[in-house]
C-alpha cells in the first residue's frame, strides 16, 4: 500500500474545540459530553450532563458537531477517541471534534489510527504538562499522519468497526439480560406479585449477613510473583466490565482472592454502582480492596445474593452508610452492608429464581469474555493495518 503524508489540520475539514468555555448546566435539555463521557469506541451518556436550547445556542459559536465525528480527549485522560452517533449534543471541555476532509482523510480510520500505537505515541510526542498532561490544538494540528488513499481507509475502518459492533451487540443484550434479572427480583422478592403483593407467611425478614459473608483473605502478589492473575479492578470495570490478565510481577499492593462463589462491590463513592459476578476464567482471580466480597453460605444461592446485591434498595442503603470527607473519596464499611434487611424467601422460591436469572448472568459473562477476545484480536492487528503490514486492498469488504 501506499501512503501519503499529511499535517493534521491540512486532512481535517473540522478542528471544534471549547477548551476555555464552560456552559451553564441544567436539569434537562441538550447533553453535553466530556472527557469523562467519551470510552475507547463508545460514549457514556450516563456521565454527561445537560444545558437548557437556549444555552446551546448561545454556547456552540465554534461550530456544531455531527454524526461520524471524532471526539478526542485533550487529558485526564489524553488520546481515547470515539465516533458521534447523534448529532444533538453539545461539547464541553477536554475534547477536540474532529472531521476528516472528504476524499481525504475517513472519520472511521481517523478514529483507528488514533487509537493505534503510531497514533497514541504521536499525541504523546507533543503532550505538556507535570501533574496533569495533555495535548494542545496548536499542537494537535501539527501532527504528521501517514495514510492510504480513501478507498482503503475506508476498508480498514470497515474490517475494524465489524469487530467494535459485535462487542456493541454483546453490550446490548447484557444490558437488557440486566435489566431483565433486575425486574424479576424486584417483582419476586421486593414487591412480592407472584403472591399476590404479599410476603408468604412462612417467609422471614433477615439481614444480608445471615445468608452471605464477607471475605478478607488476600493474596501477595510480592510473594506470588510468578502467578498469572485475572484482576478485576475498579478502573477496569468503569472502561470495560471485563477483567485485567496479569502477571503478579506487575501488581504492586495486596488483592482479595476471589472463587466462583464471590460477588463483589465497589465501597468506593457507592453512587456509581459497580457490581460483579466474577468469570473465574483462571486458577487464580483476584479484586482490588476496594470491593466488598460477599459469598453465600450456600453456593446454590449465589445468584440470589447477587440480585440483592445488584438491587437498587442495596445502592441506596451503601450511599446512607458512608464515610469520607469528601465525594470523591466517600466509602461504604463492609460491616454495615450486613445489616442489609432482606425477605428471605424458602429455598423453593429461591431454586425457582435461580433457574430463570443464572441462565442470564452465565449469558453476561460468556459475552464479556467474548468481548475481551475481540478486543485482543482487534488489537492485535490494527498497527498492522495502520502500518500497511497486512495488505487489504485486493481484499473485498
Amino acid at each position: 500500500m501506499k501512503f501519503k503524508t499529511y499535517i493534521m489540520e491540512d486532512a481535517l475539514e473540522e478542528i471544534i474545540d471549547y477548551r476555555g468555555k464552560t456552559p451553564k448546566k441544567s436539569d434537562s435539555g441538550i447533553p453535553t459530553l466530556s472527557a469523562k463521557s467519551v470510552k475507547n469506541n463508545h460514549i457514556d451518556y450516563s456521565s454527561c450532563y445537560y444545558i437548557s436550547p437556549d444555552e446551546y445556542k448561545r454556547f456552540m459559536v465554534r461550530g456544531f458537531p455531527k454524526i461520524g465525528d471524532v471526539l478526542l480527549t485533550t487529558e485526564a485522560p489524553l488520546g481515547v477517541v470515539a465516533k458521534l452517533d447523534r448529532d444533538d449534543v453539545a461539547i464541553a471541555q477536554r475534547l477536540l471534534t474532529l472531521r476528516g476532509k472528504e476524499n481525504v482523510l475517513d472519520n472511521e480510520y481517523l478514529l483507528y489510527f488514533l487509537q493505534s500505537s503510531s497514533g497514541q505515541s504521536l499525541l504523546r510526542a507533543r503532550e505538556t504538562g507535570t501533574t496533569v498532561t495533555g495535548i494542545k490544538q496548536a499542537e494537535f494540528r501539527k501532527i504528521q499522519i501517514n495514510i492510504p488513499e480513501i478507498s482503503i481507509q475506508r476498508k480498514i475502518g470497515r474490517f475494524l468497526r465489524v469487530l467494535d459492533e459485535k462487542v456493541e451487540i454483546n453490550n446490548k443484550i447484557n444490558k437488557n439480560l440486566e435489566q431483565q434479572a433486575q425486574a424479576i427480583f424486584k417483582s419476586w422478592f421486593v414487591d412480592f406479585e407472584p403472591f399476590n403483593g404479599k410476603m408468604p407467611h412462612d417467609w422471614i425478614v433477615s439481614r444480608l449477613g445471615d445468608i452471605a459473608s464477607i471475605k478478607t483473605n488476600s493474596f501477595s502478589p510480592a510473594k506470588n510473583p510468578d502467578a498469572q492473575l485475572e484482576h478485576y479492578s475498579i478502573p477496569a470495570y468503569d472502561e470495560q466490565k471485563y477483567p485485567v490478565f496479569e502477571s503478579a510481577a506487575g501488581v504492586k499492593s495486596n488483592k482479595y482472592i476471589l472463587s466462583k462463589n464471590s460477588v463483589m462491590i465497589s465501597k468506593l463513592n457507592p453512587d456509581t454502582k459497580r457490581v460483579w459476578r466474577p468469570m473465574c476464567l483462571s486458577e487464580l482471580a483476584v479484586s482490588s480492596t476496594e470491593f466488598i466480597i460477599f459469598e453465600a453460605f450456600n453456593p446454590a444461592y449465589r445468584d440470589f445474593v447477587f440480585s440483592i446485591i445488584d438491587s437498587a434498595d442495596f445502592s441506596d442503603w451503601m450511599c446512607a452508610h458512608t464515610t469520607g470527607s469528601t465525594n470523591s473519596r466517600q466509602r461504604t464499611a463492609p460491616s454495615a452492608t450486613l445489616e442489609f434487611q432482606v425477605a428471605l424467601p424458602d429455598e423453593k422460591a429461591i431454586t425457582d429464581f435461580c433457574a430463570i436469572v443464572t441462565p442470564m448472568y452465565d449469558t453476561i459473562a460468556s459475552n464479556i469474555c467474548e468481548n475481551q477476545k475481540l478486543a485482543q484480536l482487534r488489537d492485535s492487528i490494527l498497527p498492522k493495518l495502520m502500518s500497511g503490514e497486512l495488505d487489504v486492498s485486493n481484499i473485498d469488504l
